[in-house]
């Protein structure tokens, strides 16, 4: 059966319209990688400077505060960071996934370091969701998950004031005992093409915890980063260690969120740029084959009409 020309070159014609719209959306993600990319590695230096003024007033003042109490663990809270539109390839699955194969087991997400100890968790845990994103907000739902709120509204980089009522709500609901421990869940930026879902304890405020987040970012990032070794005299406190503490420790609840929600449009960016190459490099393939395909299909008809006009010709003489 001979292959219909008219029909390959209409493929032709609708893959090349589907590769112009994705060399575009790549050319735009890659713009917007940009811009998130320096917001996310900008905020870094900051991250760790306030670590470590946190480990030296931790060290030096006693008093329990309501945001370093540790408590045995019934009911947690997980921020999970996502996107709002798919076409990222497997940004959105990844996280999914690692939230999912940690929720099946709560007790391991119970741990507390007390005093350098592990404390195994309870078995008996209640998990609420708030969704960053709209595939979050799906997953909880899907998965029946208590999903207590939904911001599905962010920009595609998000600024502090995004973060804050995000922050303002976990700081208070663990203040007032409605969570034992507060988790993040977040895509690391690591580069333009690999990026990692990472789960983060956010409350109560651990040094260890603290210690792995930072590790992290400056493993990952190339700029110089500051000295963690200062002195304790190197501060002056203002009006007294306690009261610095009181206002810094919210304010570093906030700086976490606020990162992951960077480092979280950083990785979507550059997931969908990298998708969006590949789906033109697919469609530039494509085209060369459906392009041979044309050339066979249309070679094998003149070879035909030659055929049947030699055979025309032999039958009248």
């Amino acid at each position: 059966m001979p292959v219909n020309t008219k029909a390959i070159k209409g493929r032709i014609k609708s893959v090349s319209s589907t590769k112009k719209i994705t060399k575009a959306m790549e050319m735009i993600a890659a713009a917007k990688m940009r811009k998130a990319v320096n917001a996310a590695l900008d905020t870094r230096t900051y991250a760790t400077l306030a670590w470590d003024l946190l480990v030296s007033l931790s060290k030096t003042e006693k008093t329990q505060l309501p945001l370093l109490a540790v408590r045995p663990v019934q009911k947690i809270l997980v921020i999970i960071v996502t996107s709002n539109r798919g076409l990222c390839g497997s940004f959105n699955s990844n996280i999914i996934k690692k939230v999912s194969a940690q929720l099946k087991n709560p007790a391991h997400i119970a741990k507390q370091t007390v005093g350098g100890k592990e404390v195994p968790g309870n078995e008996n845990i209640t998990i609420d969701v708030v969704g960053i994103g709209k595939k979050g907000a799906d997953f909880a739902k899907k998965m029946n998950y208590n999903l207590v709120a939904a911001y599905t509204n962010m920009t595609d980089t998000p600024n502090v004031n995004d973060a804050l009522p995000i922050a303002k709500m976990a700081i208070e609901a663990y203040e007032s005992k409605s969570y034992d421990k507060v988790i993040v869940a977040y895509t690391d930026f690591r580069s333009a093409i690999f990026q990692l879902a990472k789960m983060r304890q956010v409350l109560p405020i651990s040094e260890t915890d603290l210690e792995k987040m930072i590790t992290g970012v400056e493993n990952s990032d190339k700029k110089e980063m500051p000295d963690k070794n200062l002195k304790e005299e190197a501060y002056l406190f203002e009006p007294n260690r306690l009261d610095v503490l009181q206002t810094i420790l919210p304010r570093l609840v906030e700086t976490q969120i606020y990162q992951a929600m960077l480092e979280s449009a950083a990785s979507e960016h550059s997931a969908r740029m990298m998708a969006m190459r590949s789906a033109s490099d697919a469609a530039e393939d494509m085209i060369k084959e459906l392009n041979l395909n044309f050339n066979k299909a249309r070679q094998a008809g003149i070879t035909q009409e030659i055929a049947e006009i030699a055979g025309g010709a032999a039958a009248l003489e």
